[in-house]
């Protein structure tokens, strides 16, 4: 009995020292990577084999490191919250690496956050390589920051690149990457598949979209300068930028578009002005938007709002100061789409205004917004259903599409009434190959007064029973072309 005491405390003090050296080592390793800027996240104690919660402590003392944090072993981590990066800080997870969200402390929204996107303030010089998350069903719209809904998120950001990034369970409420308010910005090599947005959008300035893999119910890619107000917390420009090499899956059920193009215009506040959920305001220097149900309802406001931060309610209307700016206007401008293959059956392309329960893009009297110079270059339609290759549903000055394949896809004009004038758009159609066998409509025009001018030339048809027609509606269709019906 007694030397089976002995050995039991001899097994114990052993069992101490090593769990103490263990410890030594790890603390050893983390002090280590401080001072190299360059760490293995093992080394802070992040595992397959933790809890969520554990995950989530360790890998983000790893980050607060900054310099460069890998995760070598394959496995999948369990994740119970946000980790937050902040500036000067490279993630990088080898392969067979997957972070997967769990219950363990409650719902929340971001595998991953940058800091500043708490502050407004700029973080910098961030890369993520080789994420893979697993959604797990965790699908919450936001937590942190009203309007910003990414499994991977990022708000008020410069110098962010995203690279060899996987998501295959995309659920019905979250966008899988959310970027809003940055400038220079690199995804490069995705593959995302589910039923929401691809990669959403904010306001921001230079950015290349590339090597994409899509298959998602909602849009692809998300270009939303405007936007209901839950889905992107600030407005204003997307400018400068290339969308390219990108495939839109075939998938049996489907909305939305492989890219939505949203605009949209609001006014300053004023005493007695109808406003409904989503509708934004200028007012003392700020922006403010609606908060309510998307019902329809239509609230009259009487009192402006002037409180600096966060929410409140005047005349029974919730508004959130979402920015300090003056701007009125927003849009996309002086972006290219080249080599995309849309294999889904549905509008590959849609320029236009929200105006529904949700969102109301463009308010009555405001100043228009002019979407600019959108080039669309060596775009593959490779299904057989006739549906519109581009829409166009806000005033743009010149739309080019080159080097591309066109089947029975006309290009859809329209309005749903938010204007009155919608603008002359300026249309430039060259190198295309035409596939259709029989008429097809080219333009179809359903805006009074719309003017189009329409320029083709170097085109190919493939099938000599091609012949193009013009749909100008109660509007303008000025001509010049090499097609078979259009040329003279």
């Amino acid at each position: 009995m007694k030397s089976r005491i002995l050995f039991l405390s001899i097994f114990m003090l052993v069992f101490a020292v090593f769990s103490a050296f263990a410890q030594t080592a790890i603390n050893i390793s983390a002090t280590q990577a401080v001072k190299t800027g360059f760490a293995d996240a093992a080394s802070f104690g992040f595992s397959p084999e933790a809890t969520g919660i554990e995950n989530t402590k360790a890998l983000q003392k790893a980050v607060d490191q900054t310099g460069t944090i890998v995760v070598s072993q394959a496995g999948t981590y369990k994740m119970a919250g946000t980790v937050y990066v902040g500036s000067n800080t490279t993630l990088s997870f080898g392969n067979n690496v997957f972070l997967k969200k769990v219950n363990e402390k409650g719902t929340f929204t971001h595998v991953i956050l940058n800091k500043g996107a708490l502050t407004k303030t700029y973080d910098q010089n961030i890369v993520i390589d080789g994420l893979q998350i697993v959604v797990n069903g965790m699908d919450k719209q936001y937590t942190e920051v009203f309007g910003l809904r990414g499994q991977l998120a990022f708000f008020y950001v410069k110098d962010l690149k995203i690279t060899r990034f996987r998501c295959m369970d995309l659920m019905k409420t979250q966008f899988c990457i959310h970027v809003c308010t940055f400038e220079d910005l690199i995804v490069d090599d995705v593959i995302i598949k589910g039923e929401k947005d691809g990669v959403h959008l904010g306001p921001g300035k230079r950015f290349r979209i590339s090597n994409g893999v899509f298959q998602t119910f909602d849009d692809a890619v998300a270009l939303n300068a405007h936007d209901y107000a839950s889905s992107n917390p600030e407005l204003g420009w997307i400018e400068n930028g290339i969308v390219e090499n990108c495939h839109d899956l075939t998938a049996e059920n489907t909305t939305g578009y492989f890219c939505r193009i949203l605009a949209g215009a609001w006014i300053d506040w004023k005493p007695g002005m109808e406003v409904q959920q989503s509708d934004a305001v200028v007012s003392e220097g700020r922006i403010y938007r609606v908060q309510a149900k998307p019902d329809g309802t239509i609230f009259k406001s009487n009192t402006k709002p002037t409180h600096e931060t966060g929410k409140k309610e005047l005349d029974g209307i919730t508004w959130v100061m979402v920015q300090k700016d003056t701007i009125h206007t927003c849009g996309v401008r002086n972006v290219i789409f080249r080599n995309l293959f849309l294999e889904k059956p549905r509008i590959g392309l849609s320029i236009h205004f929200d105006n529904d329960k949700f969102s109301r893009s463009y308010y009555p009297g405001a100043q228009t917004p002019i979407q600019e110079q959108l080039t669309f270059d060596n775009v593959r339609v490779l299904h057989d259903k006739a549906m519109p290759f581009l829409n166009i549903g806000t005033p743009v000055d010149v739309v080019t599409i080159t080097n591309s394949s066109i089947r029975n896809n006309k290009i859809n004009v329209y309005t749903n009434k938010a204007l009155t004038d919608y603008l002359k758009t300026n249309i430039n159609i060259f190198g295309c190959v035409f596939n259709h066998n029989g008429h097809m409509t080219l333009i179809s025009n359903g805006v009074d007064g719309k003017e189009i001018v329409l320029k083709t030339f170097g085109n190919i048809e493939l099938n000599k029973g091609f012949s193009a027609t013009l749909t100008p509606g109660n509007g303008k269709i000025t001509v010049d072309s090499d097609l078979t019906g259009l040329k003279k």
